[in-house]
């Protein structure tokens, strides 16, 4: 065998094991957080984070159906055996006026033990604004609601990304109108008094939110994006966010819902809806799977996580744990928030 035959030999062999490692990843439970019903009438948004503790919590919108101005952000606690009974955590009050609460985030920074929780409020998605709180107890009780700085919307959907020198990237995005949406990143400080606007091909014929942030294992990063053009977009930073590239589509389709991403090991895994756009934007949301990908634009399914030829499984959170756990949580028909755990 000479060098060339060797070398292609090694780079099987290593494919080769990495796809039988991702091919590992099973569900090993599946729950859903509340009963049904007893809340509210419908839910939507979920996001999941890791106190210091070890303990999980999910946060969701929740109220009469989305938009209406009694919509609240629920969340809940999971103490390793149970999760608690659902509470509100953020309402849409602000100058004595109620308005609906939207997309909350979750994120605890590293070796932190304080949570901040982002989220939206205001009358719909191109006049809404961000806030966020911070709970220093692991979720039990939440600070006073903070609005961020003018321009400023935080993380859309998906979660912020810290840095080496602890500085916070936002995947964030804007609605100009029903027919025009752009997205960018916002980078702060830790104290969250320093803010900057990241731009990312804002020129682009493609209307694109709700992008996922993921850092390659050679320090590229990429946003994945839910689109209008049925497809998942992608665009690429080789100097840390500074600047980006083209969105350009990968082979995923989108029908126009949401998608989240993140780094497992070496390579990349999204939870998406794999179907086109259909008529109506709730369209194409009654399947949803799990694919993998080395370069963030040729993805491979490797899981169904729902399949069914109606109804509404979306807007999907994946999230690494500290013990190397997968968790999925998820829209399950507007009336419950589903949890999925997953390990090799």
């Amino acid at each position: 065998m000479n060098r060339i035959q060797r070398y292609l030999y090694i780079i099987a062999l290593i494919l080769m094991s990495n796809n039988i490692r991702a091919q590992e990843l099973s569900i090993k439970k599946e729950e859903f957080i509340f009963e049904e019903g007893k809340y509210f009438n419908q839910c939507h948004a979920s996001t999941i984070e890791e106190s210091i503790d070890g303990n999980l919590l999910i946060s969701w919108f929740g109220g009469t159906h989305e938009g209406s101005n009694d919509v609240s952000i629920w969340g809940s606690i999971y103490d390793g055996k149970k999760w608690s009974t659902p509470h509100i955590w953020a309402s849409g009050s602000f100058d004595n006026i109620d308005y609906p609460c939207w997309n909350p985030v979750l994120f605890r920074p590293k070796n932190s033990k304080e949570i901040y929780l982002y989220y939206k409020i205001g009358p719909n998605p191109r006049e809404w604004w961000g806030m966020f709180k911070i709970s220093y107890d692991n979720g039990n009780s939440w600070s006073e609601a903070k609005k961020l700085p003018k321009g400023y919307l935080g993380p859309i959907k998906n979660k912020p990304v810290e840095l080496d020198d602890n500085s916070i990237i936002f995947p964030s995005s804007i609605e100009l109108s029903e027919d025009r949406w752009i997205v960018h990143l916002e980078k702060t400080n830790k104290e969250h008094n320093e803010w900057f606007f990241i731009n990312i091909d804002s020129s682009s014929v493609y209307n694109v939110i709700q992008p996922s942030l993921v850092i390659h294992p050679n320090g590229n990063f990429q946003v994945l994006c839910r689109s209008k053009e049925g497809k998942v977009m992608s665009s690429i930073s080789h100097d840390q966010g500074q600047s980006w590239s083209s969105l350009t589509p990968t082979n995923l389709i989108n029908p126009n819902s949401a998608t989240d991403a993140i780094r497992f090991q070496d390579r990349l895994l999204i939870v998406y809806n794999p179907d086109i756009p259909g008529k109506d934007w709730w369209d194409g949301r009654a399947k949803l799977r799990l694919a993998e990908s080395v370069d963030g634009i040729e993805w491979k399914e490797i899981l169904s996580l729902e399949d069914h030829s109606k109804g509404e499984f979306s807007y999907p959170t994946i999230f690494l744990d500290s013990k190397g756990v997968i968790h999925i949580t998820y829209t399950y028909n507007r009336k419950n928030i589903k949890h999925i755990k997953m390990k090799l």
